[in-house]
């Protein structure tokens, strides 16, 4: 095997992303889409020129025509389709959040395991230059001893996608909606990976909406040696995402941390005495990372760059500080 043949396990808005990504990859091609709707995957396909159509997510995956999939559904299906992906003999990138409970994160891990497949969570973010460079330069001493991470994601999510017959999928409680699983977890996924794994205690608020998901959400993480993480994350306000990393010895500061990264990006890092010095980003599709990472993984056996490990500490902080905001309390991870 030479190239991966992909299929994409919906017609999801999201694979507007990846699409591009797989077909800019050297070692992918993209042959398939799969819907429960023959008629919507039939214009999917004539849509984005992908070669093959198929009316059932259960048929993709038992063709013979795709060696990986990647999925994109709501979140509530994504543990039950990795599995079955995985057991149908595919390799698996599944979409964030990877599930919503800890036993549907082991559950995955574990058949990933059984069937030998890899399956990997896809946090574009985390393979982009950008990311790696900042974890770089936190851990060259830079920054001195880091003891703040400051982030955000908020976004707002228009009336018209909270009306009844378009109800978007972020608002339904069932189907693992809310702000914290959605976008939230950009910011909570950057400080696990500056610090180095899940806190150990969390402090979060929320505000529930009227869709009876939090449409608001803070949350404070502590860390070994009094570090600390504060995130945010909103569907309520317009648009806004940063990152910034305080240490001893200066502040490194990221005005795009996570989405329009394509046309590359600056971080600006600004010493405790001195001038601020930009520090130039390379340039590199948001999405394609993330892809060529499942391609060395299956083709040459190289370990996945977002460790399983990570990903179910992402899952196992979010439900704490879930968990936190409901009683009001500190929960302790550690």
């Amino acid at each position: 095997m030479t190239k991966i043949r992909w299929g994409l396990l919906s017609t999801a808005n999201i694979n507007r992303a990846l699409i591009p990504a797989i077909r800019a990859s050297a070692r992918g091609e993209l042959v398939a889409v799969a819907s429960r709707d023959p008629t919507k995957a039939e214009a999917y396909a004539q849509e984005w020129e992908i070669p093959q159509a198929f009316g059932s997510y259960e048929a993709m995956l038992q063709s013979g025509a795709v060696d990986a999939v990647y999925i994109g559904l709501p979140n509530h299906l994504h543990a039950e389709w990795t599995i079955q992906a995985m057991q149908a003999g595919l390799h698996v990138l599944c979409e964030k959040p990877f599930a919503t409970s800890l036993a549907e994160v082991d559950a995955m891990i574990a058949v990933s395991r059984e069937t030998r497949m890899v399956l990997a969570e896809a946090f574009m973010y985390r393979h982009h230059p950008q990311t790696k460079l900042a974890g770089e330069l936190v851990r060259s001493g830079k920054l001195g001893k880091v003891t703040l991470l400051r982030g955000a994601f908020d976004f707002y999510l228009p009336e018209t996608q909270r009306q009844p017959d378009n109800l978007n999928v972020r608002l339904v409680p069932e189907w693992g909606g809310g702000c914290l699983w959605d976008v939230g977890v950009y910011p909570m996924s950057f400080a696990q990976f500056i610090f180095g794994g899940t806190p150990e205690w969390v402090f979060g608020t929320q505000q529930i909406g009227a869709s009876g998901v939090d449409e608001v959400f803070a949350g404070q993480m502590g860390y070994a040696d009094g570090r600390l993480a504060q995130i945010s994350a909103s569907f309520c306000t317009p648009f806004h995402t940063f990152i910034e990393i305080v240490g001893t010895e200066g502040r490194l500061h990221l005005s795009k941390p996570f989405v329009g990264l394509d046309e590359g990006r600056v971080m600006t890092f600004t010493p405790k005495d001195g001038p601020a010095e930009e520090i130039p980003v390379p340039e590199k599709a948001l999405y394609l990372g993330e892809v060529e990472d499942m391609h060395a993984a299956i083709l040459d056996g190289a370990p996945s760059y977002l460790t399983l490990e990570e990903t179910r500490n992402h899952v196992k902080t979010i439900l704490a500080l879930y968990k936190s905001a409901k009683t009001q309390s500190i929960i302790q991870l550690l």
